[in-house]
């Protein structure tokens, strides 16, 4: 038999063997890519930045100790990316050249109006600019009266700016442990300046709350939970990943979640809307499983940490729910 003849098995064993190989390397990239959790698999939100923040949408959140990085972009929102949102750093606007004090100050003006319509007034009823004034001596005596009520008035509406203008930041939360977690800091949404809405200690505690809440009810797919302390928005983005790990037939769990520090970006007030964006570093066990129990992405034992920025919303008076995460770079 000729010897091509008689190699001929021998390379289509080959051939066969090369085939039933690649065959089970697709195979075993497939089933890791269905097991082997992505990104979103993690902790709840940390996929992508997600959620609406008002206005501030789509304007990065001012820097804090916590969060000395810029935060990433918003990459999934219901909120339409148009016109820019105004800077939370915007200048106030300087008064109009040649505006004087009394442009500045409704009180004075008005004060100066009463005095100069009842010098016409005078003037229209037979009498002069100064009606009533003897000479020289009541004409000066009348400007003194003038000058006086305007030092008083100055005074006085210098006394109310300088009470308006200060910080209403609140001090650090304390909590029962003794711990100082939440710092409002000097980054305050106004270019350093106060923020635009109060934020009391009770408020820190309520975000400390909602992380502990979020997770808890991330971790158990719990979504009647969600619904009461996260926005339809973030609700939604929830519900689409607990979808996607029941069908890779895994479940992530986050554990013992400890805040570590946080500290307040900016908090502002919409038509009907408060916000307040708050950078936080916390701690958790995280680990995701598949459905026999077996480990596959996480560390059961030791600790992962992470820094995010949450946003809170709430109606004037009502609780805070969370309405958006983003991710620090």
């Amino acid at each position: 038999m000729h010897p091509r003849y008689m190699m001929q098995p021998y390379r289509e064993i080959e051939i066969a063997m090369r085939r039933r190989l690649s065959c089970l390397i697709a195979a075993a990239l497939v089933f890791g890519l269905t097991i082997a959790p992505d990104d979103a698999m993690a902790r709840a939100g940390s996929s992508s930045s997600m959620g609406s923040s008002g206005s501030r949408t789509y304007s990065a959140p001012p820097a804090t100790r916590t969060a000395p990085t810029t935060a990433a972009p918003m990459q999934r929102s219901l909120t339409p990316q148009g016109t820019p949102a105004p800077s939370p750093y915007a200048q106030p606007q300087q008064a109009p050249v040649g505006s004087g004090f009394f442009s500045r100050s409704p009180f004075m003006s008005g004060l100066m109006g009463g005095l100069l319509g009842a010098g016409i007034g005078g003037m229209l009823f037979g009498g002069g600019m100064f009606h009533g004034m003897a000479g020289f001596s009541g004409f000066l005596g009348f400007l003194i009266q003038i000058f006086l009520v305007v030092m008083v008035g100055r005074l006085i509406w210098g006394f109310f700016a300088r009470r308006n203008a200060q910080p209403l930041a609140a001090g650090p939360a304390t909590y029962a442990d003794g711990m100082d977690r939440f710092d409002p800091g000097t980054n305050t949404g106004g270019g350093g300046g106060a923020p635009q809405l109060p934020i009391t200690p009770a408020d820190f505690h309520a975000f400390e709350e909602l992380l502990h809440g979020i997770q808890a009810a991330w971790s158990a797919h719990d979504l009647t939970s969600m619904r009461r302390i996260a926005s339809p928005e973030m609700v939604s983005y929830f519900a689409e990943q607990m979808a996607e790990q029941t069908s890779r037939g895994v479940r992530n769990v986050v554990g013992d979640v400890r805040l570590e520090q946080g500290d307040l970006a900016d908090a502002w007030a919409e038509p009907g809307r408060e916000y307040a964006r708050v950078a936080m570093r916390f701690s958790m066990i995280d680990v995701t499983r598949d459905a026999a129990g077996r480990v596959v992405d996480g560390d059961p034992v030791n600790r992962a940490m992470a820094t995010e920025v949450w946003t809170f919303l709430r109606a004037p008076g009502g609780a805070w729910v969370l309405s958006a995460i983003q991710q620090t770079r």
